[in-house]
């Protein structure tokens, strides 16, 4: 009697409902013959995302993004069918032709979130955001049409941005439980704090107006990317996480105290709503 053989496609979407909803939902709406490359692309993201979750010091965290390093670069230890991220991440690389180096930079650019170092500057962010959400979306885009994803760079750059920056602020209750700030310098500066001073409740009106810049920053780069050219079709489902940036930028914008207090997401109906919407009209 043969054994089995494991659905690591289902686990991996098993794994985006725990840990990345709203990537597991953009899932379910992604046509089904490119449905396992997104899958496996989103859960790897999503293992990156949580190292710091699941370690107390940096040290750990490293050695668990370096395991993806090796996987990448062929030299991975252990066994690789036994992990379904891995496994389905090197098939969706083999059978859609995806380049190894922004999988890798993915990786390398989690080391920041081991430690509690601030970001200086919006330049600093944008570098980030290009190397997680954007080129999430980039990869994404490229196992749907390679050929379309081409000429999207641009776009896929400032909805990078955008989606990092209301990550950002969906996280920020974490985050500054944690000592972590991903509020530029630049921007807290500008509203009279510094890193100490923002991860303290001891200035709120100055907190309240940094972060309302901080979503204003997200909302300039969702105008660039609207205003960037027509999605083509066959990557719209690329871009159904950046259907949910526009609700929790404004919401921050309009009221910098509801990001504080972790109620900036919209339920979950709203959400699939806005994913919904932009496949009819193809509008972020």
């Amino acid at each position: 009697m043969s054994e089995l053989k494991p659905d690591n496609e289902a686990l991996c979407l098993a794994a985006l409902r725990e840990y990345d909803r709203d990537r597991y939902l953009a899932s379910l709406l992604t046509p089904a013959e490119h449905r396992a490359a997104v899958v496996a692309l989103y859960a790897y993201n999503a293992e990156l995302a949580r190292v710091r979750d699941l370690v107390r010091e940096p040290l750990p965290g490293e050695v668990r993004l370096q395991y993806w390093r090796d996987l990448l670069e062929g030299s991975a230890h252990g066994e690789t069918a036994a992990n379904p991220v891995a496994a389905e991440l090197l098939r969706a690389v083999s059978e859609r032709d995806l380049p190894i180096a922004p999988l890798i930079a993915m990786a390398d650019a989690r080391i920041f979130d081991l430690y509690d170092d601030p970001i200086e500057s919006t330049v600093m962010f944008e570098g980030y955001a290009g190397e997680t959400s954007a080129a999430l979306i980039q990869l994404a885009a490229l196992a749907l049409d390679p050929k379309a994803a081409e000429g999207a760079f641009e776009i896929v750059g400032h909805a990078g941005v955008a989606l990092a920056v209301a990550g950002s602020l969906l996280l920020m209750p974490i985050h500054r439980s944690r000592g972590q700030v991903y509020v530029p310098l630049q921007i807290l500066s500008a509203a009279g704090l510094d890193r100490d001073t923002f991860l303290t409740d001891d200035q709120p009106a100055r907190l309240k107006t940094a972060i309302e810049a901080f979503a204003g920053y997200g909302l300039d780069h969702l105008k660039q990317a609207r205003t960037g050219g027509a999605i083509p079709k066959s990557l719209l489902p690329a871009f159904l996480p950046v259907s949910l940036a526009s609700g929790v930028l404004q919401r921050a914008a309009s009221g910098g105290a509801a990001a504080l207090a972790g109620t900036i997401r919209a339920p979950q109906w709203r959400r699939q709503l806005a994913m919904m919407r932009l496949l009819v009209t193809g509008r972020l």
